[in-house]
């Protein structure tokens, strides 16, 4: 799945989602499911997008010139 295409829900903390990606992977050794890899894949992207969102808001904006 594209991180530009994850679907619109609740908005969850960077913690959150990480704290979901690793109970997923309940031991290393053990694959996931269909399932558990498509959710795998949804909460990767989403995590992607929230840190792509947290960049953008931290980056200086550009200098407007002077009128």
């Amino acid at each position: 799945m594209s991180p530009d295409l994850v679907p619109p829900g609740p908005v969850r903390s960077a913690a959150e989602l990480n704290a979901q990606i690793r109970a997923l992977w309940s031991h290393p050794a053990v694959p996931l499911t269909r399932e558990q890899r498509a959710e795998y894949e949804r909460l990767c992207a989403e995590l992607a997008r929230l840190q792509r969102e947290a960049e953008a808001a931290a980056a200086p904006s550009p200098m407007l010139p002077a009128a």
